[in-house]
């Protein structure tokens, strides 16, 4: 009778060794079926010599012998199996872990480089992050023929707020003007808080000097609204100074300082008027 050789399955074997090896067990179960029933049939009938007996039953003890070698490798075959289990079990855990900390890692950078570039009390664009924008805003100009302002923004008489009220308070304010400044931009617009009180607002693709004033107008009305903190009544005005690309200088730094001059110029008329 052909049998199949014994083949333990190794320890850490590779799964499609362990089904392989299932394989082969089942084979050896198989085999051992067609040999017990080949020894049935040698032995049907009604006269069988007493030589043919003995050599079915030397046959029937071999056919044990595989079925227990059989069944002591199929044990071997489910605890590799299981081993195989717990370990691609292992790996996927350690793979779901470093998913996990790639994730946070990528988080913990984009909060990074996001504080790097905003303010943390307003949330807005700070100073580092507007002048990359009016950097790129500029370079389009140039290339496009735009225009683009730049205006500056001061809150008058904010630091009787902080006094009067307390820096909380004032806080608050700061966070509620940046909220309004938002509302205005349009797309490509940056507003930024550039210090303390003071407020950046780039404006691009400016069509002419009135949609700029117009723009400058609607700032100046939407901060003058009445703020409410707690129940408690707030109003400030802001002084808008405004500097125009190309009109009044052609470089970030000279558009800065030029809105920078218009703005004060603004108050100091406004000291004058009051």
């Amino acid at each position: 009778m052909n049998r199949p050789s014994t083949v333990p399955p190794e320890g850490g074997a590779p799964l499609h060794r362990v089904l392989d090896q299932s394989e082969h067990v089942q084979g050896k179960v198989e085999q051992a079926a067609i040999d017990l029933s080949s020894v049935k049939a040698g032995l049907a009938g009604s006269a069988v010599p007493a030589a043919k007996v003995a050599q079915a039953l030397v046959e029937s003890q071999a056919i044990h012998t595989n079925v227990v070698e059989a069944s002591a490798e199929l044990v071997a075959v489910n605890d590799a199996l299981a081993e195989e289990i717990e370990e691609r079990r292992d790996l996927e855990a350690k793979l779901d872990k470093s998913e996990i900390a790639l994730s946070e890692s990528r988080a913990d950078a984009k909060a990074s480089r996001h504080s790097a570039l905003h303010d943390a009390l307003t949330g807005l664009p700070n100073l580092t992050l507007f002048h990359d924008r009016l950097g790129t805003a500029l370079a389009q100009a140039e290339r496009h023929a735009w225009r683009l302002a730049v205006m500056f923004i001061d809150l008058d008489a904010f630091k009787t707020i902080n006094d009067t009220l307390g820096h909380d308070v004032g806080d608050r304010v700061l966070a509620t003007v940046a909220r309004r400044l938002e509302s205005i931009v349009r797309g490509g617009d940056t507003v930024s808080r550039r210090s303390g009180d003071e407020f950046l607002f780039l404006m691009v693709e400016a069509k002419d000097a009135s949609n700029v004033d117009a723009l400058a107008t609607r700032i100046g009305r939407t901060l003058a609204e009445p703020y409410d903190i707690d129940g408690v009544p707030i109003t400030l005005t802001a002084s808008v100074g405004i500097a125009r690309y190309p009109e009044d200088a052609r470089a970030g730094p000279e558009l800065l300082k030029q809105a920078d001059a218009a703005m004060y110029a603004v108050k100091n008329q406004k000291k004058k008027v009051s």
